[in-house]
């Protein structure tokens, strides 16, 4: 066999530290927003990484596409303003499993897949940026707090975006990791560096299945799944939806009892790997995707050494994980107004979620969704009847 290419080595590595550093703290603060102490999300970050990894080392073996999966960054968004359910951290596992079998079902039963497609876009943007909006807002919150130190990581995030967007949110996690060593190096020496698996038995919470799994489920196929097959074809790869849809839902499921929220096909990382970074010899980049999935081994094995990090400095790794996100939220706001027919279904949606309110228990994404809903429908109904009742 001949040697991997070196920009398909070079494009894999990159991949998986750009989706690891850019949004690590994004998925601790949401494993932590359902209940997990310290050493659950460790673990669960250490279940995801592994999962990511084999995960991607395998489709890219078997398809011979460069597919880069990775964990749901919005779904971890989600999580992070749910707050705990009924039952505890073990509810929200409960959840990760079903949201998980969900994705299953949509690759296995090909109606569900498609149902999932026909989600007005203007609502899963919408959704997602009231999701996104309180975490957003916390590198402000931070300077209030911190200045110097959010200031800091807010400048580096700047300046080097100017230079490299891709390398803007890494740089800013280093120089996060810089100033919490300097201040907190003393009282960190004592972390483990490899993280212990927990296992966490899932309770059934109905709350959470509503609450949590549902609008996980629906996050991760708009925002992720979709996007990352749309990705793969821009550069020239058509692999079968269903099967990707099945193994990713079944390594979500593999996860979950350690807890994992949920894995799913890269979307921004996905460039990386299958475009012109990982080389010119189109049939060779599957290599990045195997490349990448080791990577996302590795780093997983010091999980709990940087949960333990980052504990040191919760307002300071707010920040990192609100500046990683304001691309996404920037995207999603387009997306939410792009069409004008149904902007005022979407807006309704969004601050609808963007409000935080559970009612009966259930978050508010959750309500969101079913607001903009009827709001849209509603709309296209009275659009109809004007439409059949003017004169011809």
């Amino acid at each position: 066999m001949r040697f991997p290419p070196l920009a398909a080595v070079s494009a894999g590595f990159l991949a998986a530290f750009v989706g690891f550093a850019s949004s690590f703290s994004v998925v601790l603060q949401g494993l932590v927003g359902v209940g997990a102490t310290p050493e659950q999300a460790a673990s669960g970050i250490l279940a995801l990484s592994l999962a990511m990894g084999v995960c991607g080392i395998l489709v890219s073996w078997r398809t011979r596409m460069p597919i880069s999966v990775a964990w749901s960054t919005p779904g971890a968004a989600l999580l992070a303003g749910a707050g705990v359910p009924d039952g505890g951290f073990a509810a929200a596992v409960g959840a990760f499993l079903l949201a998980g079998a969900l994705v299953v079902l949509s690759g296995l039963v090909k109606p569900i897949g498609r149902a999932i497609a026909s989600i007005p876009v203007s609502l899963a943007n919408a959704m997602l940026a009231g999701i996104l909006l309180p975490l957003c807002l916390a590198p402000v919150k931070a300077v209030a707090s911190i200045p110097l130190q959010a200031l800091a990581v807010i400048a580096v995030w700047f300046v080097v975006g100017r230079w490299n967007r891709i390398l803007a949110v890494p740089a800013a996690a280093v120089a996060t990791f810089v100033l919490i060593f300097a201040a907190h190096s003393a009282s960190n020496g004592a972390a483990a560096v490899v993280p212990s698996p927990m296992f966490v038995a899932p309770e059934w919470s109905a709350t959470a299945m509503i609450g949590i799994a549902l609008p996980l489920f629906l996050i991760t196929m708009a925002s992720q799944n979709i996007p990352g097959l749309a990705i793969m074809k821009v550069n020239g790869y058509a692999p079968e939806p269903a099967p990707l849809f099945t193994a990713t839902g079944v390594f979500s499921m593999l996860c979950a009892p350690f807890g994992g929220h949920a894995v799913n096909l890269a979307a921004i990382t996905a460039a990386i790997c299958a475009g012109e970074e990982a080389g010119p010899d189109h049939t060779r980049r599957w290599w990045a995707g195997i490349v990448s999935g080791l990577a996302y081994i590795g780093f997983g094995l010091v999980a709990d050494w940087a949960t333990d990090f980052a504990g040191q400095s919760p307002a300071l790794v707010q920040t990192v994980a609100g500046i990683a996100l304001i691309g996404a939220f920037t995207g999603a706001l387009g997306g939410m107004v792009a069409e004008v027919r149904d902007r005022e279904a979407a807006i309704l949606c969004f601050v609808t979620t963007a409000s935080g309110t559970a009612f009966l228990g259930i978050s508010a994404p959750f309500w969101g969704l079913v607001v903009g809903g009827i709001a849209l429908l509603a709309s296209r109904l009275r659009r109809s009847r004007q439409t059949s009742g003017a004169p011809r």
